[in-house]
């Protein structure tokens, strides 16, 4: 680290609210190529940002254009294992015909319910969280606190295609950056859900494997006037559609299983009312469950959703080329399973491809660095619960996980009761209300204290 002349008055809570606003109004739209500069012009913000408080932040391009920031903070004790803490700069695009504000304008407003709120794409996936790292470290590092052992920071480009140009590449070309490196907190986690008049913060432990696919028939062209049995859109349509109304099966992981268990107990279900391990408790709990239904619903099994269709490219001609997209996803261990299924819902001659593949990912919810961050949470909101779960979606603990580090979800916030947090991810009027903010920064800095 260099010498630091930066002063030590302005806090992570007076900054946290601006930091985020700045990083929305830096347009990191990932169109699934290599459109638009916005990665990059996020990374230089980024690591200016970080050499303004003495770090020596490196900006890693896999591709012009594809920036990625990585740095290194020196813990008292760099005999210890490190911690990688870790955000990724891109967000999905977004509408602006159809936000209430401008997605990319950083707005800072609010009502009396909710306070203000920072507004816009990337306000909950994930610059929320970025911004809470950055004020931090920022206000650490002015007062010259080092944490406990050696923090590796990582903003990331393309998590929201998959990480192929962001951490897989980092780890596949940069791989001593993460040296000493066993554990790492990123997205998706530490968030209150309110149930029962209980808040429960969710910390991610698991998240479901990614299988999208393209599904191709082909078969002759003919003209559209006459009968034509084998025609590639009608049987392709029906395979489609088996898969879209499919029924899978309930498999739950341990992080499901307790998640739903301390649902259960918040929401008043017990056990005398039928509420067993399995699909019964599932049914119970969902039902109950509000807006966070959908998320929840979409961890307790493998899941299909076909999501674009292509054929022809004139009414009066018969195509011999369909294709179709599925977004498939499957729990931690049944990856297998999920194909075998998939399969035998293909119509004949379909043939299946991925498109991308990834793993699934799990650990246990416990050891020391999961009790320091219950421990963080629970002193900042003494009458809450922490427990374990599986995200739906995929992160960059994918790649991470691959080299041995072991990851959770931990972007702590305290959100309003009627928030529909989940809703907001790759959704319109996305937006995180500055207490919520506010108030991850003090978890966070007391986290980085314990860890």
């Amino acid at each position: 680290m260099t010498e630091n002349h930066v002063s030590p008055a302005v806090t992570a809570e007076d900054e946290v609210a601006t930091l985020c606003s700045d990083l929305i109004r830096i347009d990191t739209s990932n169109r699934g190529d290599h459109s638009g500069p916005g990665e990059r012009q996020a990374a230089e913000h980024v690591a200016a940002l970080l050499a303004e408080v003495g770090l020596e932040p490196a900006i890693l391009e896999s591709h012009p254009g594809r920036a990625s920031v990585v740095t290194r903070i020196t813990g008292t004790d760099s005999s210890r294992s490190a911690l990688l803490i870790h955000g990724h700069l891109d967000v999905v695009p977004a509408d602006p015909a159809d936000w209430a504000v401008h997605p990319f304008s950083g707005e800072i407003t609010g009502s009396d319910l909710t306070g203000p709120e920072v507004w816009g794409r990337g306000a909950v996936d994930m610059k929320d969280m970025d911004a809470m790292v950055l004020a931090v470290i920022r206000q650490r590092l002015r007062e010259g606190r080092r944490p406990p052992r050696d923090i590796v920071l990582a903003f990331l480009a393309d998590e929201e295609a998959g990480g192929l140009w962001g951490a897989r590449w980092l780890t596949d070309n940069h791989r001593d950056l993460f040296d000493g490196v066993n554990e790492a907190i990123g997205e998706v986690g530490g968030f209150s859900a309110t149930l029962g008049g209980q808040r429960l913060y969710l910390v991610q432990t698991a998240e479901k494997g990614m299988a999208w696919l393209r599904l191709t028939l082909r078969g002759d062209a003919g003209h559209g006037s006459m009968r034509h049995p084998g025609n590639v859109v009608t049987e392709l349509a029906e395979t489609v559609a088996r898969i879209g109304r499919h029924e899978w099966p309930t498999r739950l992981t341990p992080a499901a299983q307790e998640f739903l268990e301390a649902a259960a107990a918040s929401l008043g279900i017990e056990p005398g009312q039928g509420a067993q391990p399995g699909p019964d408790l599932v049914r119970q709990v969902l039902e109950k469950l509000g807006p966070l239904a959908r998320m929840i619903g979409a961890t307790v099994s493998n899941t299909a959703n076909p999501t674009i269709l292509n054929a022809g490219y004139k009414v009066n001609v018969i195509p011999g080329l369909a294709t179709a997209d599925v977004d498939g996803r499957f729990v931690p261990g049944y990856g297998d399973e999920f194909l075998a299924e998939l399969d035998g819902l293909l119509g004949t001659g379909v043939q299946r491809e991925f498109i991308h593949h990834d793993i699934a990912v799990e650990t246990e919810f416990d050891g020391a660095l999961c009790d320091a961050m219950t421990s963080a949470i629970l002193a900042a909101d003494p009458t809450a619960k922490v427990v374990p779960y599986c995200l739906s979606g995929g992160t960059d603990a994918k790649s991470f996980s691959r080299i041995g580090i072991r990851c959770f979800g931990y972007a702590p916030l305290r959100l309003p009761a009627e928030l529909d947090f989940f809703g907001m991810f790759h959704g319109v009027d996305e937006r995180v209300p500055v207490d919520a903010l506010k108030f991850g920064v003090r978890v966070l800095d007391d986290f980085l204290d314990r860890c």
